[in-house]
């Protein structure tokens, strides 16, 4: 990922005020116009041109089910991910795929390999 444009020339260009265009200030800075007009408009709005936080942010969306999805299994240990898939989704109104329970489940130490229907049916 790149890195921001240092706040010297962020500020700079925002601070033009004094009649000059946003076509003039991205040439005479050699930035792009749309990035000296973004940071015109920042100025104007909030009075600052910090670069906003770059990254993911900490946390997954199913942290806040987690209590909800491993205690289900506890309840009933052949649960497979496609059925807590369908049951976050009835239930809690959350929509997800496999891999992010999976991934969840991964998280908090829990093995989730089940047997196709057919195999757990079959006398063994």
């Amino acid at each position: 990922m790149g890195k921001p444009y240092s706040m010297d020339l962020r500020e700079r260009v925002a601070a033009i005020e004094g009649g000059e265009s946003t076509h003039q200030a991205a040439a005479r800075f050699a930035i792009g116009i749309a990035t000296a007009g973004a940071w015109a408009r920042l100025k104007r709005s909030t009075g600052d041109v910090r670069p906003a936080k770059q990254g993911k942010p900490k946390g997954a969306v199913l942290d806040a089910h987690a209590d909800f999805i491993l205690g289900v299994l506890a309840e009933a240990p052949d649960t497979t991910l496609d059925e807590m898939v369908e049951r976050l989704r009835e239930e809690r109104g959350v929509t997800v795929v496999r891999t992010a329970v999976w991934k969840l489940l991964d998280r908090h130490g829990q093995t989730h390999k089940k047997d196709c229907p057919c195999q757990r049916a079959r006398a063994r």
